[in-house]
């Protein structure tokens, strides 16, 4: 029992240094996270690479030698024949296909990386070269994809095909992005539409009332605040703000309507969204595909890249994830021994 005693013991102070060390690195890590972020870097990955080694791959496996051994008889023409005609090949480039990821968040802090992402597109881009965006976003604020938006039209004001795949949802603002292609595909069930505006708040004043509690708000403007959460909401403030919304929703059609003007705009702006293929009989998508589908019908005959822009993170972070990282392991390892041996 001594024994038990003494090992539970120092179990015990082994889970206090480890969580003490926690402590000490989430400090560190939240001082740096407090101090200037990392400069972001731009990746440029080939997508057409990757789908060579994956044919490559899956030839190697699934055929047999004979086959093999004819296929590579084939390949050898080919490159001998892509030899001969090196010089006229270089004066061609093939055009290309960028693809670009964008999946939003409420705020749409996500554009500031797609404007970084574009530029680099459009700094590099010729006439040929089309641009595909993978969209996936519920909505969110106005003013973040009213912006968003606007940094999709840069890639059709530049004469450059852009092409804007939906494989889940493209809700709301969403759809304010998605409309903007010159091609939109959605797979079938993907949900889209949803051309509306919401406002909410919650009101405490009753609560506050209850409690004996006084609230002052003092504005210059008639309608400087029409709905408040703490003070008492009138008939007019509700009047005023339902026709600020209002005006919204009638920037957000007409927005559509420019972009796609075929489509019957007062029969799909209710705020409803439909599945894939019923948005498709609207006239809200053109073409039923997923962005995969679209990606190998490009292949090999155009060079295909993903753009992504991220930030990088600096020595500190990664060093204080990490080691947080380690460290909860640690303990919890501790823990489960000391639960054992108690």
């Amino acid at each position: 029992m001594e024994f038990l005693y003494e090992y539970g013991l120092f179990v015990a102070k082994a889970v206090t240094l480890v969580i003490a060390f926690i402590i000490v690195v989430s400090t560190i890590v939240g001082v740096a996270s407090k101090q200037k972020q990392g400069k972001g870097q731009l990746e440029i990955i080939s997508l057409s690479e990757q789908l060579k080694d994956i044919t490559h791959y899956a030839k190697q496996v699934l055929l047999d030698k004979a086959a093999l051994k004819q296929l590579a008889k084939k390949q050898k023409k080919e490159d001998k024949a892509k030899s001969k005609n090196k010089k006229a090949s270089d004066e061609e480039e093939k055009s290309r296909l960028f693809v670009i990821d964008f999946k939003g968040s409420m705020d749409a802090n996500e554009v500031e990386h797609l404007r970084e992402e574009i530029t680099a597109i459009l700094c590099v881009a010729n006439k040929e070269d089309e641009v595909l965006v993978r969209l996936e976003s519920g909505g969110g604020v106005v003013h973040g994809y009213g912006l968003a938006a606007s940094q999709l039209q840069r890639i059709k004001e530049k004469g450059l095909i852009l092409t804007i795949a939906v494989d889940k949802v493209a809700a709301s603002g969403g759809y304010m992005m998605a409309c903007v292609a010159d091609k939109l595909l959605a797979s079938q069930f993907a949900y889209i539409g949803s051309i509306g505006v919401l406002a909410q708040l919650p009101n405490f004043n009753k609560l506050l009332k209850k409690n004996d509690v006084e609230f002052e708000q003092h504005t210059a403007g008639e309608y400087k605040r029409t709905l408040t959460v703490f003070g008492e909401n009138n008939d007019e403030g509700r009047a005023k703000f339902k026709e600020e919304i209002e005006e919204i929703h009638t920037l957000f059609k007409d927005f559509v309507h420019s972009q796609r003007p075929e489509m019957n705009i007062e029969k799909v702006a209710t705020g409803e969204y439909w599945p894939g293929v019923k948005a498709k009989e609207l006239g809200l998508v053109d073409e039923l595909s997923t962005s995969d589908d679209y990606i190998l019908s490009h292949f090999p005959e155009r060079e295909i890249f993903k753009v992504k822009y991220s930030l990088k993170k600096n020595v500190a972070e990664k060093l204080g994830l990490s080691v947080a990282a380690v460290a909860e392991r640690v303990v919890m390892q501790s823990w489960n021994k000391a639960r054992h041996w108690f």
